[in-house]
C-alpha cells in the first residue's frame, strides 16, 4: 500500500502555500489522521514553521543520513543509494521530514536522470533516481502508517519540481488575485499536462525493458498529478491596491483555471464564489500570524495564554471552521475518510 500524496503548486511565490500546508497539516492530525509533512522546497520555510532555528540548525550541522531530504537523496548523486528518512515528531499524527537549503545541489543531477531514463540500457539508476523523491515520501509513510503525505515545493519549474510532481497523486494550486498569479496558472497547466506524458513515456519504456525483470519490487510512482481544484486567498485592503483591481483579476481565475489546467471553454455564468472548482478562500488573520509564529501553532489552535482575546478568540473559531471545511473538502476530493 502506498500512501497517496498531495502537492499545493503555483510557479508564482507570495500565494500563502507554505502557511496553508502548515494549518491544513494541524487540521487533518487534529481530525486523527496521520499527517507526513515533506518539505522538498530548497528554501525550507516549511521546516521553520514547525521548528525552531535552534534544532534546525542542529539537524543540519549533524548531517545523519536521512535527516533531511537533501540527506537522503545525497548518497544517489554520488555512487550510493537513497536513505531512509528521519521523521520529526511534530505533536500526535504529526511527523515532518524536514528540508534543507543543500537541495538545490540536487537539481543538476535530476536534469543529467532525465534523458538517460529513455535510453535503451542502464535504466535502472536514473529511474530510481527521478523517482526518489516518491520513494522516500512512501519509506516515511510506512514508517508511522501515514493516511497523507503533504509536500511544499517551490515557486519554478525546474528539474526538481517536476520530480515532486511526478511524485503527486493530486495537486492544489493556490492562487493571489493578481496579474502574476494567473500567469503562473497559466504557465502551470500546460507544464503538468507535458510533465505527465512524459513520464508516462519513460514508465512504458522502462516496463518493456530487459532490465526490468530483474527488479520485481521496484515500484514507481504512476504520475497521476491529477488537480483538483484551486484556492484563493482573501483581498486585504491596500492603499495602493483598491478593491477594484482585485475584482478584476478575481473575476478572471476560474475561465483561466479551465482555459489553462482542464482545456475546457470558458462558462461566462461561472463566478469565483460559485465554482466548483474553488476549494476555498483563505482568509487573511492578520494579527492572529505574528501569535501563532510566536506560539509555534496554527492560528486556530491559539488561547487566551497566546494573547488570543475578545474578537481574536472569535477570529480564532472562525479559523478552525473555515481550515476544518478545507479539509473536508480536501479529503472529499481524494477519497480519504474522516
Amino acid at each position: 500500500m502506498t500512501s497517496p500524496v498531495l502537492t499545493f503548486f503555483n510557479n508564482k511565490g507570495g500565494v500563502g502555500k507554505t502557511s496553508l500546508i502548515y494549518h491544513l497539516a494541524w487540521m487533518f492530525a487534529s481530525l486523527c489522521k496521520k499527517v507526513v509533512i515533506a518539505d522538498l522546497d530548497p528554501q525550507a520555510n516549511l521546516t521553520a514553521f514547525f521548528l525552531d532555528e535552534e534544532r534546525i540548525e542542529d539537524i543540519w550541522e549533524k548531517s545523519t543520513d536521512g535527516s533531511t531530504i537533501y540527506q537522503c537523496v545525497q548518497p544517489i548523486a554520488g555512487v550510493g543509494d537513497i536513505k531512509e528518512p528521519i521523521l520529526q515528531n511534530v505533536a500526535a499524527g504529526l511527523y515532518l521530514l524536514p528540508g534543507d537549503v543543500r537541495l538545490s545541489h540536487y537539481e543538476d543531477t535530476l536534469s543529467d536522470a532525465w534523458p538517460h531514463s529513455m535510453g535503451d540500457t542502464n535504466l535502472y539508476r536514473p529511474m530510481r533516481i527521478l523517482s526518489s523523491f516518491w520513494q522516500i515520501m512512501q519509506m516515511a509513510a510506512n514508517q508511522v502508517e501515514a493516511d497523507i503525505i503533504l509536500v511544499d515545493i517551490g515557486p519554478n519549474l525546474g528539474a526538481i519540481n517536476r520530480s515532486v510532481l511526478i511524485a503527486a497523486d493530486y495537486v492544489v494550486i493556490p492562487l493571489s488575485a493578481d496579474l502574476f498569479s494567473l500567469q503562473g496558472l497559466k504557465n502551470l497547466g500546460p507544464a503538468l499536462k507535458g510533465w505527465k506524458q512524459l513520464w508516462k513515456k519513460r514508465l512504458d519504456n522502462w516496463q518493456s525493458s530487459m532490465e526490468a525483470p530483474g527488479y520485481p519490487n521496484f515500484q514507481l510512482p504512476a504520475g497521476k498529478m491529477e488537480v483538483i481544484g484551486y484556492l484563493c486567498q482573501q483581498h486585504s485592503a491596500r492603499l495602493d491596491r483598491p478593491v477594484k483591481a482585485y475584482d478584476k483579476w478575481l473575476h478572471r481565475i476560474p475561465n483561466v483555471y479551465r482555459d489553462a489546467v482542464l482545456e475546457q471553454p470558458p462558462d461566462a455564468e461561472v463566478k469565483q464564489e460559485n465554482d466548483p472548482y474553488c476549494l476555498a478562500t483563505i482568509k487573511h488573520y492578520r494579527s492572529l500570524v505574528p501569535m501563532a509564529q510566536e506560539g509555534r501553532k496554527p492560528v486556530f489552535l491559539l488561547t487566551s495564554a497566546d494573547g488570543a482575546l475578545g474578537s481574536h478568540a472569535y477570529a480564532v473559531q472562525d479559523a478552525k471552521k473555515d481550515f476544518e471545511q478545507f479539509a473536508y473538502k480536501i479529503a472529499e476530493k481524494i477519497g480519504m475518510e474522516i
